[in-house]
């Protein structure tokens, strides 16, 4: 494993520690943020966790960070990109599916991504190599021969007889919904799939869904280590409207509407 693929994992399985501690508490802060989007103390700590352990090699871009002027990161060429809780809604709610994103970017192309979700103890991992997935020991200390020895490469299953679209637990948009009624399923029965976080690029990375289609807002940071690991397990993540890959380290840091199959 690439000694940055070990960093990431490393960090997120730490972050992910923390998240299940936080989450097993009677109750936690909860705060809206500029956007109106919430923040959790289980948010802020993760960041904490893994800018420490990311700093030193590239510049560190993530959600609950400092805000990084264009100016500035514009002239980037590699950086870790990172949402230490991605599905914070879900984490408040208590339904089990969040995830703490860490990805790679280099000119604009994730080369190498991390999920890891605290509560199914799930980590997705890919780089050049390929995509990859580990159940985890929380119990345990971390070990890298161990998670790579247990690791099955990407995808690994089926959807079987039916088209299995998988979309937005929290954020499902009407324009999503539309786009699921006029897939062309070629005869096969539709079966749609809510799901919380970046694990909806899990399921079509692993195999378990055929698509996943996203139209409405998401940032950078919610995506990257996902299309990395569906990158690297075969998948496309394209631009809805243009069919054109994504880019990261954009002026303006929200994504257009994708699909990923």
């Amino acid at each position: 494993m690439d000694t940055l693929l070990k960093k990431a994992v490393i960090a997120s399985i730490e972050a992910g520690k923390k998240i299940a501690e936080i989450y097993q508490q009677a109750d936690f802060e909860i705060e809206i943020k500029s956007d109106n989007t919430p923040i959790t103390q289980a948010d802020r700590t993760a960041h904490e966790i893994i800018a420490a352990r990311l700093a030193g090699d590239f510049p560190v871009l993530s959600e609950e960070g400092e805000v990084i002027p264009y100016e500035t990161r514009k002239n980037w060429k590699t950086f870790w990109l990172v949402d230490p809780l991605d599905g914070t809604k879900e984490f408040i709610q208590r339904n089990d599916e969040f995830t703490v994103n860490i990805a790679l970017i280099n000119e604009g192309v994730p080369v190498l991504g991390v999920i890891y979700a605290p509560v199914s103890c799930e980590l997705y991992y890919a780089d050049k190599i390929g995509s990859f997935k580990c159940l985890i020991n929380p119990e345990e200390e971390i070990n890298i021969e161990k998670i790579i020895d247990q690791s099955m490469q990407l995808p690994y299953g089926i959807p079987g007889e039916n088209l299995v679209v998988v979309s937005s637990r929290s954020h499902h948009s009407p324009e999503t919904e539309a786009y699921i009624r006029q897939i062309d399923t070629q005869g096969k029965p539709l079966k749609v799939i809510p799901k919380g976080s970046s694990l909806k690029f899990c399921m079509v990375a692993s195999g378990e869904a055929n698509l996943y289609p996203k139209l409405g807002p998401t940032m950078e940071w919610d995506i990257a280590a996902g299309h990395a690991i569906a990158r690297y397990a075969g998948k496309t993540v394209a631009q809805i409207q243009t069919g054109k890959p994504l880019e990261y380290n954009k002026e303006n840091l929200l994504n257009p509407w994708f699909v990923v199959q």
